[in-house]
């Protein structure tokens, strides 16, 4: 089945992701089906931070991924190609430089415009089944003071129609997996477009300030960086971040 069919629309959801998972639990959703909802109350980011959303401006769905024979410890995979796919509409959309910030954002400059949480679950070795939840700034235009952000209307100026928008994102996605599915390798599309590959940037290496510059991420889905001594070793979340801007 193509990603976006069938498309389930709510008005209002605590979570697009708690609703996936719960239609799952059901056994009531398909390899691709798309949870959508114009207002989500209790959605949640990274290490549990708020996502906020005003109703009806910005694109808040899940999407439920049924993969055949993707390992437990490539799990990865799935992370790039839901932010290549976001990546490549958004750009599409801006005109302009857009970029992964490790593991799951998506700027515009260095400005959030997408976060993207995915959860697993794992049978054994396997991963059974995924659940991705993007959320898309389209037509937001002002962010509480913390949250360095922007919208695809802050980027051109113009309201978006969310029904266009996630069109092309659900083509992206689907075009991306397929690639995928057929063995096609990601890792080199997803370096292409690593924020701050190459550049010196501050991090907290567990929990200490730390100058080094991202290299690559390797196939479980850490951040490789080279420190100022010359040191490349990779890393996971749960012993690096960037350091707060």
């Amino acid at each position: 089945m193509a990603i976006g069919d069938p498309i389930i629309a709510f008005d209002s959801l605590e979570s697009t992701n708690k609703t996936a998972a719960e239609l799952l639990g059901l056994s009531k959703v398909q390899h691709g089906a798309v949870i959508m909802a114009r207002e989500q109350t209790s959605g949640r980011g990274q290490r549990g931070r708020s996502w906020t959303s005003v109703a009806g401006d910005d694109l808040m769905i899940s999407i439920v991924l049924r993969p055949d024979r993707l390992r437990a410890d490539v799990q990865f995979e799935l992370s790039k190609i839901a932010a290549l796919a976001v990546s490549e509409v958004v750009g599409a959309l801006v005109g302009g430089a857009v970029r992964i910030k490790w593991p799951n954002d998506i700027l515009v400059g260095r400005n959030k415009i997408c976060g993207i949480l995915i959860k697993n679950e794992l049978i054994g070795e396997l991963v059974m089944t995924s659940i991705l939840g993007i959320g898309i700034n389209v037509n937001s235009t002002e962010y509480p003071e913390d949250l360095v952000a922007t919208s695809l209307r802050n980027e051109t100026g113009r309201t978006m129609d969310l029904q266009i928008v996630l069109a092309d994102l659900c083509r992206s996605l689907d075009n991306w997996y397929s690639r995928w599915e057929g063995g096609g390798d990601l890792s080199m599309a997803f370096a292409e477009r690593l924020w701050m590959r190459g550049r010196w940037a501050q991090f907290l290496l567990d929990d200490h300030p730390t100058l080094a510059r991202p290299v690559d991420v390797d196939r479980h889905g850490r951040l490789i960086i080279e420190q100022e001594g010359g040191e490349v070793a990779a890393y996971g979340l749960d012993r690096l971040r960037f350091a707060p801007r």
